[in-house]
């Protein structure tokens, strides 16, 4: 049935690989379905138990057009069809957004993340959760990295990819955008995240790479600084999802 087949083709794997060039997504739970409604995303379809129509997902339906179709089956059935454990039984097939420009994202931003070559889907999730909540104004992607709007992500971030404006690019654009560059790498001339001057740049984009390789030694020699997260007990470093809270907390714009 064509009109389901979206919830079985956009697998992780299929969206891992994407530009956002299919212009769906799917998002799982009412929660983060309803954070994607309040962000004016246009919903396609339902799919859900049929114990959820009348319980959880009831709020969402009556948010939707009347004339959408809502899809309902047994749990077993609707993991049959996705090829993957339902959360919380409800998924929404759902229109992008246009693509935002590296000018757009950058526009009024005094503080961004540029994220470099991460592919794991939980770990762009929780970044995107924690930019949200921590005051970075946009995300930068290379393409390297995963979808934001990959299911597993969306779901991770509680629906913050919908709320952090975000684009495709490079860090090397930043600059000519008048961006200062830090790293978070352990390097000989690393230095504190606590440093003042970072505080004081009205305008920093804080790099990221990935957790087994780090960021690439051309990667960091573009940026004007190169960070560290003081640590203990000889652990020497944190999962990219964690020094990203860190960062983001403690190089927060004062203005």
């Amino acid at each position: 049935m064509e009109e389901v087949a979206p919830y079985a083709r956009l697998t992780d794997n299929q969206l891992r690989r994407q530009a956002d060039d299919l212009g769906t997504f799917i998002a799982e739970s009412p929660k983060v379905i309803d954070v994607a409604l309040r962000a004016g995303y246009e919903p396609l379809s339902l799919l859900c138990e049929e114990r959820h129509v009348w319980g959880d997902a009831a709020d969402v339906i009556a948010r939707c057009p009347e004339d959408m179709p809502v899809f309902t089956g047994s749990r077993e059935l609707l993991e049959r069809l996705t090829g993957y454990k339902l959360t919380r039984g409800v998924l929404c097939h759902m229109k992008c957004h246009r693509p935002l420009t590296v000018d757009e994202v950058c526009a009024g931003a005094h503080r961004l993340a540029v994220i470099d070559s991460v592919s794991d889907t939980t770990n762009i999730g929780a970044i995107f959760r924690s930019a949200a909540a921590l005051g970075v104004d946009g995300v930068i992607l290379t393409p390297g990295s995963c979808s934001p709007l990959n299911r597993r992500a969306v779901r991770v971030s509680m629906g913050s990819v919908f709320l952090v404006p975000w684009c495709w690019g490079e860090a090397s654009e930043l600059k000519a955008r008048g961006f200062k560059l830090a790293a978070l790498a352990l390097t000989d001339n690393s230095i504190s995240i606590e440093a003042p001057e970072l505080k004081a740049e009205p305008r920093l984009a804080m790099v990221l790479g990935t957790e087994g390789d780090g960021l690439s030694r051309e990667a960091i020699s573009e940026c004007d600084f190169t960070v560290k997260i003081p640590m203990f007990h000889g652990v020497d470093s944190l999962n990219v999802a964690a020094a990203s809270a860190v960062a983001f907390y403690v190089m927060q714009w004062q203005g």
